[in-house]
């Protein structure tokens, strides 16, 4: 892997996408920064390359949103996270990536859809409290999905919009979701060989971009008001469902 200009010019921006993403709406669409990457380097260099970054960015916006989130859905999801991404440890060799991505980009737009007239109607959302079943679902396919491809903000995003949070409350709560579940990740990279020298220097390379694109997030999410704000989330989750989609078929 060489650190071209070409390089620079297609990561970066992806980098501070994903910050932004993560910052301040969600990480639905991170996931999009490593299928960028992975269309000038070997994928699983993409992969070792964004966790790290990944990582980073959730380092910088747990101190924003600290102890904003709904803990009683956070901790459901990242207890299921674990095993979650234990399975993807040990199908990461095996896993199709292209049916993983049909199934959560079809259960995104699926999601959406069911979804239209909250989005279209003007009324702030409304609280829900869904079975603990649903949340330990969730967090155990964000866990895989996160794991073999780095997509699991739409599982995740599907199961904190249908709780009807508010929008601090919402990203704070993926914010640690993702912070915890990436942790998780790490160790088993390593021992995958996910990292390599040439990973390490393209994160030295584009840690600044992270970090820039994490405090665009954070005050975006500050700026945009509530209804905006899920406006948003929603958009990202429908591009990122057809975005998976497409690669999964094409």
């Amino acid at each position: 892997m060489e650190l071209s200009w070409t390089f620079l010019a297609i990561a970066g921006p992806a980098v501070v996408f994903a910050g932004i993403s993560k910052g301040g709406f969600g990480s639905g669409a991170a996931f999009a920064a490593a299928s960028i990457l992975a269309l000038v380097i070997e994928p699983g260099q993409a992969l070792g390359i964004m966790l790290p970054l990944l990582m980073l960015i959730d380092a910088l916006t747990l101190r924003p949103y600290w102890r904003q989130w709904d803990w009683a859905a956070a901790r459901v999801m990242i207890a299921a996270g674990l095993p979650g991404v234990a399975l993807g440890a040990v199908f990461y060799q095996w896993a199709s990536a292209d049916a993983i991505r049909l199934v959560i980009g079809g259960m995104s737009l699926l999601y959406v859809a069911s979804q239209l007239k909250r989005i279209i109607a003007p009324e702030p959302p409304e609280r829900r409290k869904l079975p603990l079943w649903v949340g330990a679902l969730a967090g155990c396919v964000t866990g895989f999905t996160s794991f073999v491809s780095h997509a699991g903000g739409p599982p995740a995003a599907v199961y904190l919009l249908s709780l009807g949070l508010s929008k601090t409350a919402y990203q704070a709560s993926s914010v640690l979701i993702f912070w915890a579940i990436n942790i998780f990740k790490f160790v088993p990279y390593a021992f995958l060989g996910i990292f390599t020298l040439d990973t390490a220097k393209a994160n030295v390379v584009l840690a600044p971009f992270a970090v820039l694109g994490t405090f665009l997030g954070v005050w975006l999410h500050r700026k945009i008001p509530e209804r905006a704000f899920f406006l948003v989330a929603f958009s990202l989750l429908t591009v990122t469902g057809g975005k998976l989609i497409w690669d999964a078929l094409t």
